[in-house]
């Protein structure tokens, strides 16, 4: 199944993306996670509705 995500090409400087890191593995999550879940809280703090996020599959697919 194909990731519905849309892939970005993001510049980030340096220092940033070290402190997202940290964040990341503080919080044990990759840091493409810890992007996305600071921008959502970040857009929930302005008020700004989002679907919930659609959790992701996991264990293998059923046959059939």
């Amino acid at each position: 199944m194909p990731d519905s995500r849309k892939a970005y090409p993001l510049r980030l400087d340096p220092a940033l993306h070290a402190a997202i890191e940290r964040s990341a593995a503080a919080d044990l999550r990759s840091t493409n996670a810890q992007i996305e879940t600071l921008l959502r809280e970040a857009l929930a703090r302005r008020g700004v509705k989002l679907t919930p996020a659609e959790p992701p599959r996991r264990g293998r697919p059923i046959k059939g």
